[in-house]
């Protein structure tokens, strides 16, 4: 019988494997003056993509690279000030997991 565990790929490999198709529209559109305005910043160490940045005292985005999870909806919703709006993007866009 084979060794499945050596057959599996990590993580981090699985999602070396995935496909970002980028709309012309980004699918979350982050309301900066609300987000000036939250003490917490949960977006920051709770987005698995890690595409949420303080840059010159300002939280910055940007949408490439997304894996589509919706957490930073969640949390922001939930312990920020509600400065984020998200959708899935345009039918055929956006993130593809290929399996690998």
């Amino acid at each position: 019988m084979a060794d499945v565990a050596k057959t599996r790929l990590s993580v981090d490999d699985r999602l070396g494997t995935t496909v970002f198709d980028l709309d012309h529209e980004p699918h979350i559109v982050v309301d900066y003056d609300k987000c000036a305005d939250c003490v917490d910043k949960p977006c920051i160490p709770m987005c698995p993509a890690r595409l949420y940045l303080i840059q010159n005292d300002k939280v910055v985005f940007n949408c490439e690279g997304c894996l589509e999870c919706g957490t930073c909806r969640v949390v922001c919703h939930a312990g920020g000030n509600g400065a984020v709006s998200w959708k899935f993007p345009h039918g055929g866009l956006g993130v593809r997991y290929k399996d690998g």
